[in-house]
């Protein structure tokens, strides 16, 4: 058989390529992997006792309504309502089977082969797999000195074949979290020039400040500009469970919802129910793992602030520390599997989230504590000498 060429074309999944390299590894010592961004605790009982009850529910294993679950929907609304001090209503809500699946539906129903998406650097690299998967040209904006991306910069990216501009805010990989200013200035762009800023709030809930991550949802013609989506992997440990959001206007939300029926119809009953045990009953769960996340990376960049070996953090935030290493004589690959198969440490490149090699690592804190992020930084300095 022939395959199309753009598929072929692609990037394999960084995750599934540091998977690989993981195979390599002797197992003869203790493995430290800092490669993906999972919760490294479970559920709350709360939502574990749901998904039970929902297994031993003859209907729990049916379809869901390919929008969502109503109450779901509704709470979601709800708690975005009070969070960005704004209106949403359950109808701007469509729930879906985890946040990379509210991007690829949202790019499917605004761009096609041939339109452009503005997207800052670093990018998160699904973000870019799936632009390029369906013959969407990224074309890419530089940031300033703090790896925040600015409306100015980007006005002269735009052109004709410009259907949106995408934002992952706090950032995958680099952590960075774009000031509320900022969101706006881009929201002003967009709607000058008639195009979707696209918000990737995945993170959201892990920033450092319980402000409204940006006034956007108070404006009453948000729906016209504003596509936010989000995701429950992290904020209540579920990441198997595959539930995220959608949220946007209706009349975009119904070209989703072609793309969605035809892609999973809907997200997983037993996701959707956990997620709405999380949102309702474990509100006191969520602060606890959001403040434990928050120690996490306070170790790791408490441990890496002398430069062990060279590496610098150049920015943190959310599950996120992004790391520049010191070898200008060898690809960021390379580090990365002696690292791994000298030093028992597994992150991942760089080069996953940029066009070409800037010497970065991307290092999750998920599984970091204190000791844990001693022993990073010992390794580091191992591979430095």
């Amino acid at each position: 058989m022939r395959l199309d060429p753009t598929t072929t074309g692609g990037i394999d999944s960084p995750i599934g390529a540091a998977q690989a390299l993981l195979a390599l590894h002797d197992g003869r010592r203790p493995l430290l992997d800092l490669s993906q961004a999972a919760p490294p605790y479970p559920p709350a009982p709360e939502v574990v006792e749901r998904v039970v009850e929902v297994a031993r529910d003859p209907a729990g294993a049916g379809y869901a309504p390919v929008p969502g679950l109503p109450p779901l929907r509704r709470a979601v609304a709800d708690e975005l309502s009070q969070a960005y001090a704004g209106g949403i209503d359950p109808s701007d809500v469509v729930i879906t089977a985890g946040c990379n699946q509210a991007f690829t539906t949202v790019v499917s129903a605004l761009a096609g082969p041939g339109d452009e998406l503005v997207m800052p650097l670093p990018y998160y690299f699904n973000h870019d797999m799936w632009v390029r998967l369906q013959g969407v040209h990224p074309v890419y904006l530089e940031p300033d000195a703090e790896l925040i991306p600015r409306a100015a910069d980007a006005e002269a990216l735009i052109t004709p074949r410009t259907r949106a501009i995408v934002l992952v805010t706090p950032g995958n990989p680099s952590g960075v979290t774009i000031p509320p200013t900022e969101i706006v200035a881009f929201a002003e762009l967009a709607r000058r020039h008639d195009i979707a800023l696209v918000l990737d709030e995945t993170y959201r809930s892990f920033r450092d400040t319980d402000a409204p991550a940006h006034p956007l949802f108070a404006d009453p013609q948000w729906r016209s500009t504003v596509v936010s989506l989000h995701s429950f992997s992290k904020d209540l440990a579920i990441p198997g469970y595959r539930v995220g959001a959608v949220v946007g206007a209706p009349e975009l939300n119904r070209e989703v919802l072609k793309v969605l029926d035809c892609i999973a119809i809907c997200a997983p009953r037993a996701g959707q129910e956990a997620t709405l045990t999380g949102l309702t009953r474990a509100g006191a769960w969520r602060a606890e793992r959001v403040a434990e996340i928050a120690r996490r990376r306070e170790w790791l960049i408490k441990a890496l602030a002398p430069r062990p070996g060279g590496f610098e953090v150049v920015s943190s935030g959310g599950f996120f520390a992004w790391v520049r290493h010191p070898f200008t004589d060898r690809p960021s690959a390379d580090v990365v599997r002696e690292l791994l198969l000298e030093h028992d440490t597994l992150v991942i490149p760089g080069t996953a989230f940029l066009p070409e090699d800037r010497r970065m690592l991307r290092v999750s804190v998920g599984r970091v504590d204190a000791d844990a992020a001693g022993t990073l930084a010992g390794r580091l300095a191992a591979i430095g000498r």
